[in-house]
């Protein structure tokens, strides 16, 4: 393959985390890896892709308060304009995926998402993504000329740094836009939170609905304070309104890889499984010696949440 162009979204100067896994992906695949970059001092992330990879980064700018898909989506219709892309990676961000979608209808060419696996047999890209709720794996590969569009879902490639030279940067070309991409961003708001955030915790301690009332989850959030950790949600307890959905690990929510995942109260449905099977050791209390979660932990306590947790966290305590 020539060339694979990434949806390079970027955090206070740097890449996400999930960027740095596309990265991995995009350079095992083809000879050249393109990154399109957007903001202000967005391009200052350039030396930090370079050493993961990237050959050169495509720069959109500072677009203010303009949303950014419409402008990105056109940046890399004009990159593929270019010639020699043969495939378009973007994260399963709210900003990927809106991407991804706008970019399809640009060159019309389909999207594949949840994609945990790419692999190269002969001169086709073959993807393998997940299907229903997680529980199958299909593969597919594209027919038809013009590059390949997927959605990457977080945590399926392992990113790691090479040590590569700082890459070519180039202003994007983006032309003309349509009436509809004249929307603006009037508000922002930023999440407050102390200690490491979800998608990067080594360890993450969530709850669910077992707990019985919103203010039993405050032991869930000091058990994370107390192993360094960060706290999760199942789907349920998101919906009910006691925690914010930034909390939520699932499907629908953030997929989480951390070295130790402790699950309280949570039943195990396929959708929240999704989001944290990957974790290296997996702990899991519930009182339901059937729950679908303790098939997969490699340490269940048949239990009730009310009981133990508490009894954990004074342990802890005990010993810091």
């Amino acid at each position: 393959m020539d060339t694979v162009v990434l949806v390079a979204e970027t955090r206070d100067g740097s890449p996400i985390g999930h960027v740095l896994e596309m990265c991995a992906a995009a350079r095992k695949l083809a000879s050249g890896v393109t990154a399109v970059v957007w903001g202000e001092g967005a391009a200052a992330a350039a030396p930090f892709l370079g050493a993961h990879g990237v050959t050169r980064v495509c720069d959109v700018g500072d677009i203010g308060d303009a949303l950014p898909p419409p402008r990105v989506a056109a940046a890399i219709a004009g990159e593929i304009d270019r010639g020699g892309v043969d495939a378009v990676f973007a994260a399963a961000t709210y900003d990927g995926r809106d991407i991804a979608a706008r970019l399809s209808a640009r060159i019309d060419r389909p999207v594949i998402t949840n994609v945990v696996g790419l692999e190269l047999e002969g001169d086709s890209l073959v993807s393998s993504h997940s299907v229903f709720g997680g529980s199958q794996l299909v593969r597919a590969r594209f027919t038809g000329a013009g590059p390949a569009i997927f959605v990457l879902r977080a945590k399926s490639f392992a990113s790691e740094e090479v040590g590569g030279p700082p890459p070519e940067v180039a202003s994007a070309s983006i032309g003309e836009l349509a009436e509809t991409d004249a929307a603006r961003i009037v508000a922002r708001h930023a999440e407050s939170r102390s200690g490491p955030s979800l998608d990067d915790a080594k360890v993450v301690v969530s709850g669910g609905r077992g707990l019985g009332a919103p203010e039993h989850y405050a032991l869930i959030e000091e058990l994370a304070r107390l192993l360094g950790g960060a706290p999760g949600a199942s789907r349920a307890i998101v919906d009910a309104g006691w925690v914010p959905y930034a909390y939520q690990v699932g499907q629908t929510g953030k997929t989480v890889k951390p070295s130790v995942y402790l699950a309280f109260g949570i039943s195990g449905a396929t959708q929240h499984l999704v989001g944290m099977k990957g974790a290296d050791h997996i702990v899991a209390v519930n009182k339901d010696p059937a729950a679908p979660i303790l098939a997969i932990a490699d340490l269940g306590v048949v239990g009730d949440v009310h009981q133990v947790l508490p009894k954990l966290v004074e342990a802890i305590k005990a010993k810091s």
